[in-house]
Order: structure tokens, then sequence, then C-alpha cells
């Protein structure tokens, strides 16, 4: 088994205001399997998501598997807030795009 992407595994990878100052992202999978592949890699850490982010570690509020919905929750600190001058998407709900991207090693 190769290293695949996010995207490549989970069934839905998505992205959404948590208040005008946090931003929430759900990462879910339809089989076990895949869901305890990822879990185990490791990949999905707060600090991996600063990195992707551009943000510091502590600005990761949570980072943290759901096991019974096979699924993976973040929240991270908005760098600047919903509907300020400089936000590009008030919704938040563009901001998935660099989960997409972590890769997850073949085991």
């Amino acid at each position: 088994m190769a290293a695949q992407t996010l995207s490549a595994l989970a069934k839905v990878i998505r992205s959404k205001n948590a208040g005008p100052f946090e931003l929430t992202f759900d990462i879910m999978f339809d089989d076990a399997a895949v869901f305890e592949r990822v879990k185990r890699a490791g990949v999905i850490s707060a600090a991996r998501i600063a990195q992707a982010y551009r943000v510091r570690a502590d600005d990761v509020l949570v980072c943290r598997p759901y096991d019974p919905a096979l699924a993976f929750k973040i929240t991270i600190r908005r760098p600047v807030s919903s509907g300020d001058i400089d936000d590009r998407d008030v919704y938040g709900c563009q901001q998935h795009v660099p989960l997409t991207r972590i890769e997850v090693p073949a085991l």
C-alpha cells in the first residue's frame, strides 16, 4: 500500500465557522480500517495542523479523533475574525484545502 493523501482516503473533509473567531474542521471516514490507518500514522496532530495553517501550535484548540464517528475534529483560532476587512472566507467553508494534501504513509 502506497502513501496517499487525506483527500484520497477520507469520505468528507470540511470546514466551517465555530463562531467569529474560530474555524472547525471535520475529517470523516466511511471505512474503519482506513480511519485506524490514519490514526496510527499520527499525521493529524496539533503540530501538523499548525504547520498546515501557518498558525502557532497553541492556536490549535482541538485536534483529536472521535472513534464512534470514524472522524477527526479540529478547531483553530481564525487568523482574522469572520467579517474582518482582511477575511477572505466569511463562513469558513473553503478553509479545508490544506488538510486534503496531508500525506498518510503506507503502513
